[in-house]
């Protein structure tokens, strides 16, 4: 037995220096960049490798934020996300109730909706569909064609089944339509869940650029992930975020650009993931297992 706790206490430590020593290298990146966008020219270009810069500076925060480009792009992402979150927490909720509510042919109903859901057309009959539907250069067209995920529907749906049908008969008792029951009973249960899953829409939606090349041909309306492809991939810092000659001349090194572009990009979800963490586990394991 004691050999058991021993060999068990060991198999904890190594775990614990394992995870640690993972976690790092995970962190270690991030640390780089945060290191290389706060650091001047010169420090910079004398450093092959750095995680503290030796003279902190704002220059190339203060040119991205000066670039009408950047900053427009990033009202675009928030917009995006914002109504993109709500249309999709809506349209699935709505349909997860219908397809939970028990009537006649609702197997055979819920397994053409889902089947179908299932499988994309592919890319060039979707973007005549958006073609078509007039939503080109629209925002629409990067929220709507992905208003619903079918996995969610699925996990959702197994919730609204597992829900009493006791509630919903003292709802009807009480004179209750069934868009009553869904908005005063079943949507105050389903809180950790639309929590959970909002959070996957939204950064579903904040980290969308593919949808956003193809459907968007004005770059008044690209989100900020375009313009990060722009500033990293295709390497154009200066020419995509210059918004006149004097932001030319006073531009800081390209990489510095990158980097704070990157961590301006990151930053949000990364300050609202912590507020709906707790939320995660109940809320994707609420429909997973039907009761």
């Amino acid at each position: 037995m004691k050999d058991k706790t021993v060999s068990s206490r060991v198999l904890d430590v190594f775990n614990y220096v394992l995870l640690t020593v993972i976690a790092l290298l995970m962190l270690f990146p991030f640390v780089y960049v945060i290191a290389v966008s706060f650091s001047s020219y010169t420090d910079y270009m004398q450093s092959d490798f750095m995680l503290i810069p030796k003279t902190w500076v704002l220059d190339a925060y203060e040119f991205i934020f000066a670039s009408d480009s950047f900053l427009r792009s990033l009202w675009v992402t928030v917009l995006i996300t914002v109504v993109g979150t709500l249309v999709n927490l809506a349209f699935t909720s709505s349909l997860a109730y219908v397809l939970s509510r028990p009537v006649f042919g609702r197997k055979s109903v819920s397994f053409l909706v889902l089947f179908t859901m299932m499988f994309n057309a592919g890319m060039i009959p979707s973007y005549l569909i958006v073609k078509e539907t007039g939503l080109l250069d629209s925002v629409w067209a990067l929220i709507l064609p992905v208003a619903i995920a079918p996995f969610y529907l699925i996990v959702m749906r197994q919730f609204f089944q597992s829900i009493p049908s006791e509630l919903y008969e003292a709802a009807t008792i009480d004179g209750a339509n069934d868009l009553q029951s869904f908005w005063r009973i079943i949507l105050p249960l389903s809180k950790p869940s639309l929590a959970a899953f909002g959070l996957f829409y939204a950064v579903m939606h904040w980290n969308n650029y593919f949808t956003a090349i193809l459907y968007m041909n004005d770059q008044r309306w690209w989100p900020i992930q375009v313009i990060l492809r722009q500033i990293v991939i295709v390497n154009e810092a200066q020419n995509t975020l210059a918004s006149g000659q004097i932001l030319l001349e006073n531009a800081p090194p390209a990489e510095t650009i990158q980097m704070a572009a990157i961590i301006v990009a990151t930053l949000p979800i990364l300050i609202v993931y912590p507020f709906l963490q707790k939320h995660f586990a109940k809320g994707v394991m609420l429909g997973s297992v039907k009761g």
